[in-house]
């Protein structure tokens, strides 16, 4: 499964240029930009699995690394300061990495 199954081209393309700058990524705003934050529970949980490289069930500090590599091939990597940001907001646990219930509270909160 690949992540244009659930989102529009359109949309992950217009998700990417909004943060093409190192350390302008967020999240939510990304989540908002490629059309996430509108999808169902289910689709967002797919694209948990998508993100979730190792299928562990989690998505760990070197998955946030190529996080908006998997929306786009040619993107650039997460800084350290945006996969930690990422994290405080997402990792409720404090485990140091993001399960799909709190990948899913972060994308529909």
């Amino acid at each position: 499964m690949s992540l244009s199954s659930v989102l529009s081209a359109e949309a992950i393309d217009g998700a990417i240029k909004g943060c093409q700058a190192a350390d302008s990524f967020c999240p939510k705003q990304f989540f908002q930009l490629c059309g996430l934050t509108k999808k169902s529970p289910q689709d967002v949980k797919k694209v948990f699995e998508i993100l979730d490289n190792d299928g562990n069930g989690y998505i760990e500090r070197d998955e946030l690394k190529g996080f908006l590599q998997r929306f786009c091939p040619g993107a650039r990597a997460l800084t350290d300061k945006e996969i930690t940001a990422f994290l405080n907001a997402a990792d409720d646990d404090s485990d140091g990495r993001i399960g799909v219930d709190e990948f899913q509270a972060l994308v529909l909160s």
